[in-house]
C-alpha cells in the first residue's frame, strides 16, 4: 500500500531578530491511509511548525527543505494555488486555539459552508444544508440555532465542534489535529477526543494527532513520534515506546506526568532546565544540557537514529544506559 503522507528529512528555517533559526532539523515519518499517529513533546519542540509546513501555513520568509509528499504529491514545491486546493480539501486541520481560528464576522454556517463552495462548488443553499448536517455529525446541541450564530456566542468546547466540522466538511483523507483540547476542562477533552477518534474510525481518514499529553497518546493513536529541539527523538508503535522508553526525554516526560494515588504534597518530577531557543539550539543532541546521561559525544553531533526493537527508534547515543 503506498503512503498516504510520507515526510523525509523535513528542514525549515524561520527568520527572527536573532538572524535564522532552526526549527525542524531532518524530521521524517510516514502514513498509510487510516493510520493514527501521534507528535508530542513540550511547547518549542517543533510539533505545530511541522503541522504548518504540512499546511503549506508557515510564518512569511520561512525557508524549507526536504520533503513532504501526499498522494504521491510534492507539497514543497507547489504553487500557491495548487496547494490552497489541497489545502481544506483532502487536508483538513483542527487548529489549536477555535477563537483565534474562526472569523468573529462571520456566522459559523457561512464559515463552515465555505469550503464546501469553494471545493465542492455548492450553492449558498445546498453549502448550508451540508453545514447542518455537519454540525449534527460533531454533536453540536440545537445545531440548527447555531447556524446562524457567530462564534463568541458559542462555549469554548462549540466553537471546537464547529472547528471540526469545517476540517470535515470535504471529507479529507488526512486531518490534522493540533493540540485540539487546549483550553477545554478534562470532561469536555475527552468528548472531542472520543469524538475526533470515532469520526476518522467511520471516514477511514489519517489522523496526525499533536499533543504534550501521554494519556492522550496511550489512548488515541497507533504510533507515536516524540520531538525535541526539532528534531523526532523516539518513535514507535505505542505500546512499544510506552513498553521501553529509550530516550531520556521520553522517560523524563513519563516521570513527570500527574499520576492517581500520590499522596497529599507530593511534588511531581521534572526535567530540569528548559528548551532552548531555537536559535540557540546546539550543534549536537539538542537534550544535552538537561539530560542526566550527557557526555562529549553527545555535544559534537546529532546522534544517529538507532534500532531499540522492529518499528521503534531513538535518536540517541547512550539510550541503553537506565
Amino acid at each position: 500500500m503506498s503512503d498516504l503522507l510520507s515526510v523525509s528529512d523535513l528542514r525549515v528555517t524561520l527568520h527572527t531578530a536573532r538572524g535564522p533559526a532552526d526549527a525542524l532539523r531532518g524530521v521524517s515519518f510516514s502514513m498509510a491511509r487510516g493510520d493514527t499517529v501521534g507528535l508530542i513533546g513540550e511547547s518549542g519542540c517543533g510539533k505545530s511548525i511541522t503541522a504548518l509546513a504540512l499546511m503549506g501555513l508557515l510564518p512569511e520568509g520561512a525557508r524549507v527543505s526536504g520533503s513532504i509528499r501526499f498522494e504521491g504529491t510534492e507539497l514543497t514545491t507547489l504553487a500557491e494555488g495548487e496547494l490552497c486546493r489541497i489545502r481544506g480539501d483532502r487536508i483538513g486541520m483542527v487548529f489549536q486555539e477555535p477563537m483565534t481560528a474562526l472569523n468573529p464576522l462571520h456566522t459559523v454556517g457561512r464559515q463552515i459552508g465555505e469550503s464546501l463552495r469553494l471545493h465542492k462548488g455548492l450553492s449558498g443553499a445546498a453549502a448550508r444544508a451540508e453545514a447542518l448536517r455537519l454540525l449534527e455529525r460533531v454533536r453540536l446541541p440545537q445545531a440548527a440555532q447555531r447556524l446562524d450564530a457567530h462564534p463568541h456566542q458559542l462555549s469554548g468546547g462549540q466553537r471546537q465542534r464547529v472547528v471540526i466540522a469545517i476540517a470535515l466538511a470535504c471529507g479529507p483523507d488526512l486531518l490534522v489535529a493540533d493540540e485540539p483540547t487546549t483550553a477545554l476542562d478534562v470532561t469536555l477533552q475527552r468528548e472531542v477526543l472520543d469524538l475526533i477518534q470515532e469520526l476518522v474510525r467511520e471516514d477511514g481518514m489519517g489522523l496526525l494527532l499533536i499533543s504534550h499529553d501521554l494519556g492522550v497518546m496511550a489512548d488515541t493513536v497507533q504510533r507515536m513520534l516524540v520531538m525535541y529541539g526539532g528534531t523526532v527523538v523516539e518513535s514507535g508503535p505505542t505500546a512499544e515506546v510506552f513498553r521501553r522508553l529509550a530516550h531520556p526525554y521520553s522517560r523524563g516526560l513519563f516521570a513527570a506526568r500527574p499520576r492517581l494515588g500520590l499522596a497529599r504534597g507530593t511534588r511531581l518530577a521534572t526535567i530540569p532546565g528548559r528548551v532552548p531557543e531555537l536559535i540557540d539550539m546546539p550543534a549536537g543532541c539538542p537534550f544535552a544540557d538537561r539530560c542526566a546521561l550527557v557526555i562529549g559525544d553527545c555535544r559534537r553531533a546529532l546522534p544517529a537514529v538507532e534500532t531499540v526493537s522492529p518499528g521503534h527508534a531513538v535518536r540517541c547515543i547512550r539510550w541503553q544506559q537506565a
